[in-house]
């Protein structure tokens, strides 16, 4: 069983959102799929409550469950769980972060952004885990060549290849339970969330199947 924690201390960068659309992308290649939602807003319950597929499962629980939780998954039969955290949560970013097989800093292209992310990574400096930083909301007509460089030069983080634009789909799926690869098969944030799953699953050691539209 694989465990992949999206884990920020800033409120507002897309954790859940990115959670989710991973998750439904591991879902689509046949997989067991659990998103773990850490955060008391339960954002990722939610939208589960919305949706029509049984896959993934959403659980949501306080960190302190984690471990028995985890367990539980794994003895059930889980290929993928995604732990969605909560911002502001120092506990619990440290228990998903030990959990993790791979640890996801997402990040929006903002001062404020980049501040924060400094309590992130002090956070994570003393945790083994590979730990990417993932470009979220970025403008489709801009760039983000200054924030990949204040990133690697401040946080000494690797950054995710794959770039997640600033898409109406990434939104307005979520509000009838569904990610972007489903509301809109062919668009561009489906395109996008494909190459972030093949990315991630590479990191992880899990093959991944061509699927035919």
């Amino acid at each position: 069983m694989k465990v992949i924690s999206f884990i920020s201390q800033k409120g507002g960068v897309g954790k859940t959102t990115l959670a989710i659309h991973l998750a439904v992308a591991f879902a689509g290649q046949g997989l067991n799929v659990a998103i773990i939602d850490l955060d008391p807003q339960a954002s990722s319950a939610e939208w589960k409550d919305f949706r029509s597929n049984e896959m993934p499962g959403v659980i949501a629980i306080p960190s302190s469950r984690l471990t028995k939780v985890l367990n539980d998954l794994g003895a059930s039969g889980a290929d993928v769980v995604i732990l969605d955290t909560a911002p502001h949560s120092e506990g619990t970013a440290l228990d998903a972060a030990r959990a993790a097989d791979l640890i996801l800093v997402p990040v929006q292209p903002s001062i404020m952004d980049l501040r924060a992310m400094r309590k992130t990574t002090d956070l994570l400096k003393h945790i083994k885990t590979p730990t990417y930083a993932v470009l979220n909301s970025i403008s489709t007509t801009g760039a983000a060549t200054g924030t990949e460089k204040a990133i690697e030069a401040e946080f000494g983080i690797e950054i995710c290849p794959v770039r997640i634009g600033d898409r109406v789909a990434y939104s307005r799926c979520l509000i009838a339970g569904q990610s972007a690869q489903e509301f809109e098969p062919g668009g561009k944030a489906a395109i996008e969330v494909r190459k972030f799953h093949k990315w991630a699953s590479g990191l992880v050691g899990l093959a991944v199947r061509e699927l035919v539209a």
